[in-house]
């Protein structure tokens, strides 16, 4: 009985145990992670108006332009450029300074020593027949400002009239070694025509004092220079007697053209611009040369630069620095006949007109 009993016991323990083994809470293993969060309900982003495009700044650049000479009336459309901001606007800060004479400007920046310059065309196509790697871009006065100057009362108002007079030149210069071609263009004998040699100081002096009939000069110096004596003149423009030979031109080292086009492109464009304004306010523009260069006469640099203004467009000119392609070819013949040009280069090798833009103000 008392077996029975432990054995009942047993028994209930061991259910008790059953029991309780059976209703507690199963056990998991800890996450090795962190539980990710539950992805959010997508929503609709609020639109974002695109930026408007902007263009790139202009790296300013430093420029020096060199002049062919003192500053004047023929250099007048730079200083007005420079002075309306037309630089600038596309990025440029130029410095102009004077220089010494075309032939030694063009051998400057043929040499590197000049940055741009601005010369006579023959002058710097000589340079570069010699081997100088100087290119003209762009001629501001299409046809040269050569004149045979006289006063009025001697009548001298075609080449012919000439036969039998005395004409005063200066040895060297340009004008004087294109006169053979406007004896030729005119079929005047040259033997029939006084020429005499005399110091440039004593040019305009020599033909007051009626020494001689004429002389060899520039329209826009020397004439300007008697006009305001009193004196009545009459000038026969060599670009009007068979000689138009390009005029004062922009030029450039090959190594620029090579290096940085894109300074030159934005330097012609704002110096057209500048002529063009020059144009339209002569006076304004021959002020803009006595703020920047103190020395000159402002009455003075607006009569030389009248003149000039007679010579930006030559006849069948359609832009500024865009001359007609006659006035090339002419002015590679007379040089060859007249100053010793070789042939062995052709015209096109000398200039380029791939800086005019193609919005160029128009001429005349």
């Amino acid at each position: 009985m008392q077996r029975l009993k432990l054995r009942s016991l047993l028994y209930l323990v061991m259910l008790a145990a059953l029991l309780v083994a059976c209703g507690a809470p199963a056990t998991t293993a800890a996450p090795t992670e962190p539980p990710t969060q539950a992805a959010a309900a997508p929503t609709q982003a609020a639109p974002t108006q695109a930026p408007e495009p902007t263009e790139t700044p202009l790296v300013k650049k430093d420029v020096k332009l060199t002049l062919n000479f003192l500053a004047g009336g023929p250099q007048a459309g730079f200083m007005y450029a420079k002075k309306l901001g037309y630089y600038d606007e596309v990025g440029l800060n130029v410095t102009i300074e004077e220089g010494q004479g075309s032939a030694t400007t063009a051998q400057l920046v043929a040499t590197g020593g000049a940055q741009i310059g601005f010369a006579d065309g023959p002058s710097a196509m000589t340079v570069r027949s010699k081997g100088g790697k100087v290119k003209i871009i762009a001629p501001i006065l299409q046809t040269n400002g050569f004149a045979v100057i006289s006063l009025k009362e001697k009548n001298i108002t075609k080449v012919s009239d000439l036969i039998g007079k005395t004409i005063a030149v200066q040895p060297g210069t340009a004008q004087t070694a294109l006169l053979d071609a406007v004896f030729a263009a005119n079929e005047i004998d040259k033997s029939q025509v006084n020429i005499t040699n005399i110091d440039p100081a004593a040019l305009v002096g020599t033909l007051l004092e009626g020494k001689v009939d004429a002389i060899l000069a520039g329209a826009d110096f020397q004439s300007v220079q008697i006009r305001d004596r009193g004196y009545e003149v009459n000038d026969l423009f060599y670009r009007d007697i068979g000689v138009p030979t390009i005029g004062l031109s922009i030029i450039v080292n090959d190594d620029l053209i090579e290096k940085d086009p894109d300074l030159i492109r934005r330097f012609v464009a704002a110096s057209l611009k500048g002529w063009d304004a020059a144009r339209a306010n002569p006076e304004e523009a021959a002020q803009a040369v006595v703020e920047q260069f103190v020395s000159g006469n402002k009455e003075q640099i607006l009569k030389q630069l009248q003149v000039d203004l007679l010579l930006v467009c030559a006849p069948g000119a359609k832009s500024l620095g865009m001359p007609p392609e006659e006035n090339w070819t002419k002015t590679y013949e007379l040089l060859i006949r007249y100053q010793g040009l070789p042939a062995d280069l052709p015209i096109t090798d000398y200039y380029t007109t791939e800086f005019i833009p193609a919005d160029a103000p128009a001429c005349p």
